[in-house]
Formats: C-alpha cells, structure tokens, sequence
C-alpha cells in the first residue's frame, strides 16, 4: 500500500462508526500495525454485524476524506500516528490512549517535557498574571508550556510563552481547522506558527461539551505535572487535574484568598494532595527528575538516538563518549541552528535529533532558543 493509500486507510478507520480509539489500537496490534490488514478485518466483522461500521466502510463519505486529505495536505500539517515512534511516549501510559493526532506546526515539540498551565476561563486579573508569570518562567526554563486554548488562564499561559520567545502546546476540543472560542484566531495562527496545535478530532469536527473532558485526557497526559492556577468548584480544569493524578503526573495548585470562588477548586486539590506551590521554581525542581527520565526514554526509543547513562565510574554523562552525540555537538559548533539544518549537517532524523537535543538540553550544553533553534553553551 502506498504512502497517500495508507493515510487514506487511516482517515477511514478513525471516522469508523463504533470503533473508537481503543478499537483501533486493539485492531492494530491484531494486525501488527497494518493499517490496510485493519480494514479488512473491520470489513469482516461489519458484514457480520450490520449496521452502521457497514454502510460507512463499504460506501464511506468521499467529501469528509478528501476534506480531511486537503487539510493534511498543507503545509506543516501532518497525521501523527500511533505506529509512529516520534508518536508521544507519554500518551502510550495513559487509558484510552489517542490512536492517531492531528497535527499543525512543530510535532517535534511533542517530545520535549511539558507542564501543562490551566484554569478558570473567566479568570481573575490576577489569575492571568500569574499565568503569564508561571508560564514565562517555566518555558525559559525549558518546559514547553501546554494548555487548551480556552479563555481566561489557558489563553493567557499561550500568549506568555510566545511573548518570551518559546514554544507551546496547544490541545483544542475541535477539529484542528476550527478555532474555539472565535476571539482565539491570531492566538491559534501564532502557536501554529511558533509552536504546536493538536486535535484528537479530524477537521470540520466542531466544539461540543463531551470533547473538552477527552482533550483535557491529552493535556494532562502530555504533560509531566499540571499547574492550576485558579479554578471555581466546578471548573473543567479540576477534571484536568483529577486525570493528571490518575495517569500518576504530579498536581500543582496556587492557593488564593478564602474569599475568593477562582481559589474553592485549587484549595480543595490541595486538601487532597495536590502540591501548594508559590513560584515556578518550586514546579520546575519537582518536574526536573522526571524530564531527565523523559529524554532518557526518548533516546533510547527513537531510531538513531542513543540511550543516555551515568558512569558508574566517573559520573559524567555516557553522551560525553558518544560518537553520534558529539558528531551533533560538532554539527551545531558555536552559532545557532535550526532543526531541519542539524538534520541536514548529520543526516540524522528530526525526531532522533529532537531526543538528543533535549538530552544535551537537560544537561545545561544546549539551549533552546526561538524559532526551533538550538545553541551549543559550553564544550
């Protein structure tokens, strides 16, 4: 099957009536991740069955995939699938994984250690500045800042994170060619541009109040911890944390006055073991061992990265005698480089390129700048 054939083969099957993600991946294992061997065996089952799965795989809406094809088929957007091994080793942990994302702007930022910023969409003015503070803070310190591109504190941890100069995360509850709410439209244009917009939902799919619980899976699974900033009693942002906790991520939760509705929901996460936190130091240091954990995963899943250890002997980094690591560090030498122009330079694929930079990242020898460039710090 060829390349336009199997993306075909996968549209089809994520708009199967009845199957679900979880169908999917089931499927997909069954048929060691042919996608083709999927839709033969679904077309078995179906004739057997009836009903709906049937009439869509035997006479499937040719306007709903070619839409879904024209979408993919701009620039910078892609289908990021499941089979994939630059798909998100942190999703693949968390119940009813995605079988498949769509994806516009960097997909590579998908790799890197979030800490997803959440809260009240009518947030108070205080609330928003302490957002933009946390947010600013975190993704200068090398978290990419991931949110849901609601109103109030997702939209503003967004725009803090772009203003610094860095990249975000955002995952919406539409299809990705849909902006919700409306007034987000240069928000959503600027993380495409600088960062990462990403749907479980194919396109046309509009806003509905079952999809944000199923977004808000993906936020919370994305992340290493969640940071709530303000939230009222029944703010969708305490079902956020609610699965941040149960996928085992760490819950962080600023406190406020007793007087104040935006601070019941994050007083009543730390009465049930949420982290009080202060500053964003405080969420950076908790967060610091598991994103070390995170690209030593990566590296040693990717094609072409090496895993990363510490001699037991010297105690410095097994990157330091790593051939294909100081090849990168020769490629990048003392001036900044864009991705695609270490790729070019090392022959080495962005996604393995992406785990080792995090790693050299990590280790304080790299930093990460606007734009998806990187600069060497010290020898």
């Amino acid at each position: 099957m060829n390349a336009p054939d199997d993306l075909r083969a996968w549209l089809l099957a994520l708009r199967t009536p009845g199957l679900g993600p979880g169908g999917l991946r089931e499927a997909l294992a069954a048929a060691d991740g042919r996608i083709d061997s999927v839709l033969e065996q679904l077309r078995r089952h179906a004739r057997q069955a009836g009903g709906d799965m049937l009439a869509w795989l035997e006479h499937p809406d040719e306007a709903l995939l070619a839409q879904d094809l024209a979408w993919l088929a701009e620039s910078g957007r892609r289908l990021l699938r499941c089979t994939e091994e630059d798909f998100p080793p942190l999703l693949e942990s968390i119940p009813q994984p995605p079988a498949a994302l769509f994806v516009a702007g960097d997909a590579s930022l998908l790799l890197h250690p979030q800490v997803a910023i959440v809260g009240a969409r009518r947030a108070s003015a205080a609330g928003q500045a302490n957002a933009r503070d946390f947010a600013t803070a975190l993704a200068r310190r090398g978290f990419v800042v991931t949110s849901g591109m609601a109103d109030g504190i997702d939209g503003a941890a967004h725009a803090a994170a772009l203003d610094a100069g860095m990249p975000t995360v955002a995952v919406v509850g539409t299809g990705p060619d849909r902006v919700y709410p409306r007034k987000h439209h240069a928000l959503a244009r600027r993380i495409v541009a600088q960062g990462v917009l990403v749907s479980e939902f194919p396109p046309g799919t509009p806003a509905r109040p079952d999809h944000f619980p199923r977004r808000n899976r993906l936020i919370a699974g994305l992340s290493l911890g969640t940071v709530v900033i303000e939230a009222g009693l029944q703010s969708g942002s305490l079902i956020t944390a609610r699965l941040a906790g149960e996928q085992g991520r760490e819950v962080f939760a600023l406190p406020g006055s007793i007087h104040n509705p935006l601070a019941h929901g994050c007083h009543r996460l730390i009465r049930d073991g949420a982290r009080l936190v202060e500053s964003p130091l405080e969420v950076a240091e908790a967060l610091m061992p598991q994103a070390r954990e995170l690209g030593q995963t990566l590296a040693s899943r990717l094609e072409g990265a090496k895993s990363v250890t510490l001699s037991a002997a010297t105690g410095s980094p097994g990157w330091c005698d790593d051939p294909e690591y100081q090849g990168l560090l020769d490629a990048l030498g003392h001036d900044p480089a864009s991705l695609d122009e270490l790729s070019g330079r090392t022959g080495q694929g962005a996604a393995a390129l992406s785990s080792m930079l995090l790693m050299l990242e990590l280790e304080g020898v790299v930093e990460g700048l606007p734009g998806n460039r990187y600069q060497r710090l010290r020898e």
